[in-house]
């Protein structure tokens, strides 16, 4: 049997290796940085795996690791036993110098999990199945809300990790009561994807401080709804297709606190800075840092930007240059309506959208396309913050709210995860 050594991993790092390893059948066994040379050589272990975490201004690395890894390269009976080290941002040539202690891989915080594996399983020879479905799956904390979005897939693989993202975000900030938001409205599913939803609520509810009551579901798809009603063990949980029910039923009715939560809920997207030291990273090193912004084939899509802001509109065409997608500009709801719906001159894959324009906002530009049963998705890209604004953009028919302003590479994220889930 394989033999794994971990040595000063972070509790949740440890969880979820050992049950990943258990699972593969090999023997998991941590050891601290004063403990680590006697397990070394009494387990004799196939792997070594070390956790770093920046020591000092002066010392990037602690100096126990730095004195057990010398003690391992010296000692004959172990010096061969290859070394993976997982730690922070350091200079290049910090990261050199362990080179000479073995180490075959380095590994920045957070980690990107299918990549640990697929040197893990180089290094033990036992290649690791890992689920590969294109699919996005982002979680943050507002108050003691947890928000789940689930988008353009269901990959297993994020599933299971989610089990430990949600046990650090409930340690971390003390939460005892948590409740959760399960965001699934970019998610196009059919009986097919049964098992999965299955799993993704399975995996929610594992953790003891959550109950069933306190899970709300945002989908449009009848699907998710029937799955909950047939299911004894889901009683309790509400299935919505409008995001003002759900927000309703969680957050106390004081302005402040709604307003706050549906402004940091309705970004939809993860921000990286939420993901330091020992986090858990829900985002593989497989996946596109546009998220898919060009499909398989290679081809391109075409995308309105409705804006009356100049700057608005430039930037936000430039964005999406940058991925190969073409954009006609729109500096008012009117001219886009007459030239997208009621000329019908042009068909869009997506439409960007912002809510305040002096001579048709995005709600009558929304009402005007939901009228005349135009499919097209769109993203409201806009700096309205209140809550009944954003439950009405909502309702009108819009995919995702973005709140201005963002990172190009935040809005081609949300764009192609709203544009691969209507290819489902």
């Amino acid at each position: 049997m394989a033999k794994v050594l971990i040595v000063d991993a972070a509790p949740i790092f440890k969880d979820y290796i050992a049950d990943k390893l258990g699972a593969e059948n090999i023997q998991v066994e941590f050891a601290t940085e004063r403990d680590a040379y006697v397990k070394l050589n009494s387990d004799y272990p196939d792997l070594i795996i070390v956790n770093i975490r920046k020591y000092s201004e002066k010392e990037a690395i602690n100096p126990l690791i730095i004195d057990f890894l010398k003690k391992k390269i010296e000692d004959r009976n172990v010096h061969s036993v290859p070394v993976i080290v997982t730690g922070p941002q350091i200079e290049t040539d910090k990261i050199s110098q362990l080179l000479k202690y073995g180490m075959i891989k380095y590994f920045k915080h957070p980690i990107k999990y299918d990549a640990l594996f697929d040197a893990l399983g180089r290094v033990l020879r036992k290649p690791f199945a890992m689920d590969t479905t294109p699919a996005v799956l982002d979680v943050h904390l507002n108050n003691n809300i947890i928000f789940i979005e689930a988008a353009i897939g269901l990959n297993r693989e994020k599933i299971f990790l989610l089990k430990y993202k949600i046990e650090e975000i409930i340690e971390k900030n003390s939460l005892s009561l948590p409740k959760v938001i399960l965001m699934m409205t970019s998610l196009s599913l059919s009986f097919v994807d049964g098992m999965n939803i299955e799993l993704l609520f399975d995996t929610i509810k594992k953790n003891p401080k959550i109950y069933n009551k306190n899970i709300k579901v945002l989908s449009l798809d009848d699907i998710v709804a029937e799955l909950v009603e047939g299911h004894e063990e889901y009683e309790g949980i509400e299935v919505a297709k409008n995001i003002s029910t759900i927000l309703n039923s969680l957050v106390s009715n004081d302005g402040d606190e709604i307003e706050e939560v549906i402004s940091d809920k309705i970004l939809a997207v993860t921000d990286t800075a939420e993901s330091e030291g020992d986090s858990i990273e829900m985002r593989f090193s497989s996946d596109s840092d546009k998220a898919g912004a060009i499909d398989e084939a290679g081809s391109t899509f075409s995308i309105a930007i409705v804006d009356d802001d100049n700057i608005v509109r430039m930037l936000t065409q430039k964005a999406f240059l940058n991925i190969g997608a073409t954009s006609d500009l729109y500096a008012s709801g009117k001219s886009f309506v007459e030239a997208a719906l009621e000329k019908r001159e042009k068909s869009y894959d997506l439409i960007i959208l912002d809510i305040f324009m002096d001579d048709m906002d995005g709600f009558s530009v929304l009402k005007l396309i939901k009228q005349s049963k135009i499919d097209t998705p769109v993203i409201i890209y806009s700096q309205a913050h209140q809550r009944d604004m954003i439950v009405k953009a909502l309702s009108f028919g819009a995919r995702c709210y973005l709140l201005k302003p963002q990172r190009p590479e935040v809005l081609i994220q949300k764009a192609m995860e709203v544009l691969n889930a209507g290819k489902k």
